[in-house]
């Protein structure tokens, strides 16, 4: 028997057959009809139950299976399901079905011959007692994932049934500590309950269960270390997971012992030492994910080569060492390889170009060295989406326009950090397909090029902290991404082959959560803001700060709507802040701090909620928090001879603009009483 797989899918509502069934069985004491109104639905309905759709029946025309997932019930579970004798299978999975158990249809004796409950992605809550479930004697699979129960995990369903073989209570908040007992269950083959409270270690008896195929326990509050006496006893072992916990020490030997594992997840935790060489062993491997540990050694030691289905390969925020064993290179199935944040050196090797199923490649903050034999080698890899390279090829040139093509299916390229020299390179316009581009943190000088804007797909470009020089040029306004909301159905909505990390606990996994921004500080663009940018409205963050620009803010700017971010700071901008900014509604983060601004900060829309820091080290601007404040005169006016009186307070702001050498009056409505 296959463990029990499910996803959510909203179907229609099913029929009337299925919507008698619901009045009949799901109903709640208040709402349900009377017999006779129950009995003239079924008359009206002329078809057997197990005709109903979601209803199955054997021979003897007694219901065996309630298939009702994904059908957007409500309510909870009545109790007089208890009375259907011969279920065999109950599937209320993905609906809003919320309360607890009912013991009438948990630990009844009339309905002993249940052996499939998957009651997963509901909104139910309790605790499962000594009494829950007693009367499932016959009970083979439980999948109570993604609700809300508390308590520990049971550990009497091997004594009610010994043929108890699935357990799944995933994304719920049980708490204490694993309950030895599981070991006793013989027949148990698949024990899930990650993304919980969970305490403690893994008990030695757990071990016992020696026919466990899939363990998981990821995201809980775990301890301790894997035992290298215990842990071979589970050979028949395909998934282990116990990522995001705190164990701590080193992986066995007798790891090697797990011939049939397929995946590893020991991701975000505290293990140290280098990894065993008996890992060789282990044939089937498909995944494996040591992310966020402290590992160390070479990975030499290990036979790569032995791993003909390796498909994802993680070993992000580690501390191995030396070069990238050329065994690596004969996982010819190989998808994602993720070295990033280790201490890897050396040159790539050509045997990188062999993984020609590679799409996901991250070798960022390492030693590398030799950046255009780098790009030389992967230019062979066709499927690339996801290309990191940041942190590496310290000091080094940017390969130039002639010596680089391939790279057809690239979507993201990533190469910051690496204090590379020369100029933005044209291979980079050959990207047909590119999304997101990042060459923040190096040293290219020279203009943006304008041929940036005959990047289709492009949405993200991050060029921050370099030494560009030259005008933003008017091309980069007529960017096909930036320019129009309806372009978004363009956007790739993969998920990546491995979710990109910014920091430990900020990660994206696909390319369009990625907000649509042009990051240009800290570099030597000199001119104005160009008038044009009012074109790029569907820009969620601008920043251009830390740099020479000069001239007023344009009033097109003042278009872009969907504006979150925009950081203006650390230029040579003068004339006032346009009060039009105001109906940038989404604004959260507004800098225009150390500048040569003049003029009251506006007071409304978003602009109450941004600190006083946003518009420091601008002398001649005004307003609220500033050591200038603005000239003010309070001015009462009403109309006479009418019934109605309407009664303004108004405010005249007064102050003195150098651009335009003269007094200028803002009159500011503060309220109306009438």
């Amino acid at each position: 028997m296959q463990p029990l797989q499910f996803t959510c899918k909203k179907l229609p509502i099913p029929l009337l057959g299925s919507a008698v069934l619901l009045l009949i069985s799901l109903a709640t004491p208040t709402s349900s009809c009377t017999e006779q109104e129950k009995n003239s639905l079924l008359q009206f309905e002329d078809t057997h139950c197990c005709n109903w759709e979601g209803i199955t029946c054997n021979g003897n025309k007694t219901v065996i299976d309630v298939s009702l997932a994904s059908r957007g019930l409500e309510g909870s579970i009545t109790p007089s399901l208890g009375n259907l004798t011969g279920l065999q299978r109950l599937n209320l999975s993905c609906n809003s079905l919320y309360g607890g158990l009912p013991l009438e249809l948990v630990s009844s004796s009339t309905i002993m011959d249940l052996d499939v409950l998957n009651i997963s992605s509901n909104l139910f809550t309790g605790q499962f007692t000594s009494a829950t479930l007693k009367g499932m004697q016959n009970l083979i699979a439980l999948n109570a994932s993604n609700n809300s129960f508390t308590g520990q995990i049971p550990t009497h369903f091997c004594n009610i049934s010994p043929s108890f073989a699935v357990l799944q209570l995933c994304f719920n908040k049980l708490s204490g500590n694993i309950p030895p007992g599981l070991g006793d269950c013989s027949k148990l083959r698949v024990l899930k309950a990650g993304h919980n409270n969970l305490s403690g270690t893994l008990p030695d008896e757990l071990f016992n269960a020696t026919s466990l195929e899939h363990l998981s326990f990821p995201r809980n509050g775990l301890q301790g270390m894997l035992d290298d006496t215990h842990i071979f006893k589970l050979r028949n072992l395909a998934i282990l997971d116990l990522g995001e916990n705190k164990f701590s020490g080193i992986i066995p030997d007798s790891i090697g012992q797990l011939t049939r594992l397929q995946e590893l997840h020991l991701d975000y935790n505290i293990m140290s030492g280098e990894l065993p060489s008996t890992f060789s062993n282990c044939t089937n491997l498909i995944t494996l994910d040591l992310k966020s540990n402290n590992f160390s050694g070479e990975l030499h030691k290990v036979g790569f080569s032995n791993f003909p289905d390796l498909k994802t390969l993680d070993l992000l925020w580690n501390n191995f060492g030396g070069t990238i064993p050329e065994s690596i290179y004969s996982c010819r199935n190989l998808i994602a390889l993720r070295l990033s944040a280790n201490k890897f050196h050396g040159q790539l090797s050509k045997g990188l170009g062999n993984l020609k199923s590679l799409s996901f490649l991250s070798l960022g903050n390492n030693s590398f060295s030799n950046i255009t034999n780098a790009l030389q080698i992967l230019r062979s890899s066709k499927n690339l989406t996801t290309l990191l390279l940041g942190m590496n090829f310290m000091n080094e040139t940017m390969p130039d326009n002639a010596r680089i093509d391939g790279f057809e299916n690239l979507r993201v390229l990533d190469m910051y950090g690496s204090l590379l020299s020369g100029e933005i390179p044209f291979w980079i316009s050959e990207l047909a397909n590119l999304e997101i581009l990042s060459l923040r943190g190096n040293r290219l000088t020279g203009p943006i090029p304008a041929w940036i804007n005959t990047l289709e797909y492009l949405f993200y470009l991050h060029i921050s902290n370099n030494n560009l020089t030259g005008e933003i040029p008017t091309t980069l306004m007529a960017m096909p991404m930036l320019t129009s909301e309806k372009t978004a159905a363009h956007l790739d909505k993969r998920v990546f082959d491995l979710p990109v990390y910014h920091s430990p606990s900020l990660q994206y996994r696909k390319p369009i959560a990625y907000l649509k921004a042009l990051c240009l500080s800290r570099n030597k663009f000199t001119g104005v803001i160009p008038p044009e940018i009012g074109q790029l409205k569907a820009l969620f963050s601008l920043d251009i700060s830390f740099n020479n620009l000069t001239g007023p803010i344009p009033p097109s700017i003042c278009n872009l709507t969907n504006l979150e971010v925009l950081d203006l700071s650390n230029n040579n901008l003068t004339g006032e802040i346009l009060a039009a900014l105001e109906n940038l509604h989404f604004l959260s983060d507004f800098n225009i701090s150390n500048n040569d601004m003049e003029g009251p900060i506006p007071t409304g829309g978003q602009f109450c909620t941004f600190p006083n820091s946003s518009f420091a080290g601008n002398p001649r601007m005004c307003g609220p928090g500033l050591n200038h404040h603005c000239t003010s005169v309070e001015v009462g006016l009403a109309p006479t001879g009418s019934k109605g009186l309407l009664l303004i307070e108004v405010k005249i702001v007064a102050f003195y603009t150098t651009t335009s050498k003269k007094l200028v009056a803002q009159i500011v409505c503060l309220g109306v009483d009438y």
